[in-house]
């Protein structure tokens, strides 16, 4: 079987999560990814930036609600942002105030996990996967902040404040060297590769690999899928134009600089400015100004 003619997992959770069935695939690297058993009760939001066609290589936005009653923001980005650390803060603070109801203890605040698939070069680092959440740490004793008896009797069990803020996944693709070592990284080779191979058993992945083929898209779905892979080529064509351009521009200032530098060491040494220019290609009059 080719399962290289799988949909993206940006399309498919933005465009095929629309019943229980469905759902198996995105609880299956959800469970993977935060290492419990995750079902999904429903999909709150599911809503992106790509108002036209040709918007399409942007991110997809979609937030579920488990059966636990946490949150799970999941968002994919393919072109480089460089706020996109502040973007990650934004959302799980904006999610944090929409779901409490005006009145509402704070004790009411819903757990939030703010997951990340970027496929470009987000801040320094060389793993794929990285993992934030917050914990107190005394900056004397460096002992870590644990919540008191009364706190984990009143609040569910939880005995570390990190159990109530949100946390940050963010999963760095293209750093992913494609040898699946183990269930999360099945997962990941997916989403870089838009493969699964026959031997991978990741919880959900082969419901993915059943369910989430092109061949079994209505046709007009299809042709927008198509379109969709089209336009991502051509962001990460004009990405790389843009790059080169850049580079391209930097190696001329370079020449440049290097030029002017030898021309003045010549004028020290009393040459004539007409041998200059001739010597270095710049303007007499640049030479002048030196």
């Amino acid at each position: 079987m080719n399962n290289r003619n799988l949909i993206r997992f940006d399309w498919a959770i933005k465009r095929l999560l629309r019943n229980k069935a469905d759902f198996t695939v995105l609880e299956g690297f959800l469970s993977e990814l935060l290492k419990d058993d995750i079902l999904i009760d429903s999909i709150l939001e599911s809503e992106s930036n790509q108002k036209i066609d040709s918007d399409k290589f942007n991110r997809v936005d979609i937030l579920v609600k488990n059966s636990k009653g946490e949150l799970a923001i999941i968002e994919i980005q393919n072109e480089n942002e460089y706020d996109y650390f502040h973007r990650m803060a934004y959302g799980t603070s904006k999610v944090l105030t929409e779901y409490i109801s005006i009145g509402e203890p704070y004790k009411n605040i819903k757990k939030v996990y703010s997951i990340n698939i970027v496929y470009f070069d987000l801040g320094q680092g060389e793993d794929y996967v990285y993992h934030g959440k917050t914990d107190f740490l005394g900056i004397h004793k460096s002992d870590k902040l644990k919540l008191s008896a009364k706190q984990t009797e009143l609040l569910g069990g939880k005995t570390d404040p990190y159990q109530i803020y949100p946390e940050y996944y963010v999963l760095k693709v293209n750093n992913f060297d494609d040898i699946a070592k183990d269930s999360l990284d099945q997962w990941i080779y997916y989403l870089k590769n838009n493969d699964i191979k026959d031997e991978f058993n990741a919880k959900g992945i082969e419901k993915a690999k059943e369910r989430w083929r092109v061949d079994n898209l209505p046709e007009e779905e299809r042709k927008r899928y198509l379109k969709h892979i089209e336009n991502l080529h051509y962001g990460a064509s004009m990405a790389w134009s843009m790059k080169v351009d850049a580079e391209d521009e930097i190696r001329k200032e370079e020449r440049y600089k290097e030029r002017l530098q030898n021309a003045k060491g010549m004028k020290e040494k009393g040459i004539d400015t007409t041998i200059i220019a001739e010597i270095t290609g710049l303007e007499q009059k640049e030479i002048e100004k030196l």
